[in-house]
């Protein structure tokens, strides 16, 4: 019965493939035996309860096996039809052409882009060890039971592509140093990218370099050995580490192309097929489903997950009734119970603050984590000079994690994807680091804005006046490249009392990451923003004072710029300029047209100043002479020399600002 179920979903991945004539028939053949393994003797999940918070999660960090997941998907009982299947990587069907979350049903993370997988689910594997320590029930309850809430097991699928990626050797060493041995990896091994042979550009003994990083290694000689693989998966849930298993596949195992690239991402040709259904002793017809194999291996599933989801069912009864001893805080959240928070600024005294809104911050996430039992973090080896660390919360280490900081050494990768990771817990999670170094992110930031995860990333150090340090830490376009990522927000508040208000916008919006710029240098906390608008992206800082002669568009710390400039012109010249502050551009971009025309009129001249890239604002001026912005690299030296060098002094500004007005 193993090969007869193996061999319909070998056949049902191959004939999505045909039909939508694309996608990747070298994993399916190569790699069923693993997944089919997998779930049906290992998985706990309810096809019933496809969000059940204490199933085990599976990613398929190699992505591009996506028709082999969600035939195993289909042939396990989830929610997905044989028509889902029929449309394969079509518009509007649960079977997309990479696994994305909120789409499939059985689905744990959107995967695609190689190793962000597998550095995700190292999240998913704090996140457990984190749930499970924090509501273990407590031997003091009536119910002697010694277990917890939350104990399962976080699986991966991945292949040599993933292992290549840095991101996974980063994450890799981060989850050996936290020892997390709920976190299993099943390695594909088949030698073979879409290039060629990986001897063309790997020749690292992948179980030694793992073994290095403080994981448990297994090796499976033969990938079609389904007890061999069970009897690994066996080990790996009995070990004190996190564990990687070798298994040694064919890619397009039985194909003409088999072992060969080929077959890695094309769909095979109908004489292929033909044979390849043949040896496997299936019916040559498309999208045939042997309801008997369907039968036993959701039998297989049910027989051993419906033991644990009672158990919990039961165990979350008592817990909602209050009989456990457990702390509702720290779980709600897990079941999606999203909880709001608002912060006052008169509670933080800030009225005659200076200093840099960096530092401000770490008094404000300190007060929000008193508030969010939900709400952890970390930085990339910069936590003294972002200023991003919990107060009074502690550390998490591979003895104790009901910490809230995360320390995620120099980088930026895994942090990012492990950050996602941990909010698919439903975490409500910050990540920190330079400004310019942002880039090192992208890819993770792209992922949470794709996934819609609450993740926030702090970054710090936002402009030229790091000065000494030079132009590899003066962030130029950064900030446009945030900018332009779709379903991202990125907030630039220009002192402490802006600073809160993005905060109360952050925690409150679902569904979407935001990115927090913060300097590096003081600032004075300005009495004009103690009632910023900033929910709507931007508002009037302050307003003209006679007829209305042009408006100054700023953010962050030129705002103080903006305003100096407005008021000595109207002493110089009586010109009456206005200052909006545009803390958000995205949020004011959905605003109403009639808010957007009474912040910003038609029929004047607007002139932005901003210590980043021009790209983005063109949309708000009448040609790009009225952005003051910086479109080259910066220099080494002092703060002074550095804004004269780049043409950003004030002097500079003010003289540009006049030509443009008067």
């Amino acid at each position: 019965m193993d090969n007869e179920i193996i061999a319909n979903i070998k056949s049902l991945g191959i004939d999505m493939i045909s039909e939508a004539k694309s996608g990747h028939p070298g994993i399916v053949l190569g790699a069923a035996p693993i997944i089919y393994t997998l779930y049906s003797k290992h998985m706990n999940i309810s096809t019933n309860d496809e969000k059940w918070a204490n199933r085990d999660r599976f990613i398929m960090s190699a992505g591009h096996g996506s028709a082999l997941l969600y035939a195993t998907l289909f042939m396990a009982g989830y929610d997905i039809s044989l028509d889902d299947l029929k449309h394969f990587r079509k518009v509007g069907y649960k079977t997309p052409g990479h696994p994305e979350y909120s789409v499939t049903p059985g689905v744990d993370m959107s995967t695609g882009p190689l190793g962000q997988g597998f550095a995700s689910a190292v999240g998913m594997a704090i996140a457990e060890k984190k749930l499970n320590e924090e509501l273990r029930i407590p031997k003091k309850s009536k119910f002697e039971i010694n277990k917890s809430l939350v104990d399962h097991f976080i699986y991966v699928l991945c292949g040599d592509g993933d292992l290549m990626e840095g991101v996974s050797s980063e994450s890799a060493s981060i989850a050996g140093n936290l020892e997390l041995n709920n976190l299993i990896v099943l390695y594909d091994s088949n030698n073979i990218s879409l290039d060629g042979s990986t001897e063309l550009s790997l020749k690292e003994n992948v179980l030694e370099k793992f073994k290095s990083l403080n994981w448990n290694t297994i090796y499976v000689k033969n990938g079609n050995d389904v007890r061999e693989i069970d009897r690994a998966i066996l080990k790996a849930k009995n070990s004190n580490k996190p564990t990687i298993i070798e298994i040694k596949t064919i890619i397009g195992n039985g194909s003409f192309a088999q072992g060969t690239s080929e077959v890695h991402g094309k769909p095979l040709t109908k004489e292929d097929t033909t044979q390849i259904k043949k040896n496997l002793n299936i019916l040559d017809v498309p999208f045939y489903v042997n309801e008997e194999s369907k039968n036993n291996f959701k039998k297989q599933i049910m027989d051993r997950s419906n033991l644990k989801y009672k158990e919990w069912a039961n165990n979350y009864v008592l817990y909602k009734n209050n009989e456990l001893n457990v702390d509702h805080n720290n779980y709600d959240f897990v079941l999606g119970e999203q909880k709001f928070v608002h912060l006052n600024i008169e509670d933080f005294h800030f009225e005659d603050l200076k200093e840099p809104t960096r530092k401000t911050n770490q008094i404000i996430i300190s007060e929000i984590a008193k508030k969010l039992p939900n709400f952890i973090g970390g930085t990339a080896d910069v936590s003294k000079a972002t200023f991003s660390y919990l107060n009074n919360f502690g550390d998490i280490s591979s003895n104790n994690f009901k910490g809230r900081n995360i320390f995620f050494g120099v980088r930026e990768h895994a942090m990012g994807a492990i950050l996602n990771g941990l909010a698919l817990y439903n975490y409500q999670t910050f990540g920190s680091t330079f400004l310019s170094f942002s880039d090192y992110m992208k890819p993770a930031i792209r992922m949470s804005a794709l996934i819609g995860l609450p993740v926030t990333y702090i970054f710090t150090h936002d402009s030229i006046l790091v000065g000494e340090d030079g132009p590899t830490h003066q962030p130029i376009e950064q900030l446009a490249m945030l900018r332009a990522t779709p379903n991202l927000n990125v907030f630039r508040p220009c002192d402490a009392n802006e600073l809160v208000e993005c905060w109360n916008t952050i925690l409150n919006i679902k569904n979407k990451p935001s990115c927090l710029i913060l300097s590096r240098n003081d600032v004075e906390n300005l009495t004009l923003t103690k009632k910023a608008n900033v929910e709507k992206g931007a508002y009037i800082l302050k307003k003209e004072e006679g007829t209305l002669n042009g408006i100054l568009i700023s953010t962050g710390t030129e705002l103080s710029t903006a305003l100096t400039v407005s008021s000595n012109l109207k002493r110089k010249f009586d010109l009456n300029l206005r200052v909006v502050s545009m803390p958000c551009m995205e949020l004011f971009i959905k605003q109403t047209k009639a808010y957007q025309d009474e912040i910003l009129p038609i029929g004047f001249k607007k002139i932005v100043i901003e210590a980043g890239s021009s790209f983005g604002w063109e949309k708000f001026v009448y040609n790009n002479n009225y952005l003051i912005t910086l479109d080259k690299f910066g220099v080494s030296g002092s703060k002074d020399e550095v804004l004269k060098y780049m043409d950003f002094d004030y002097n500079s500004i003010e003289e540009r600002i006049i030509k443009l007005i008067k």
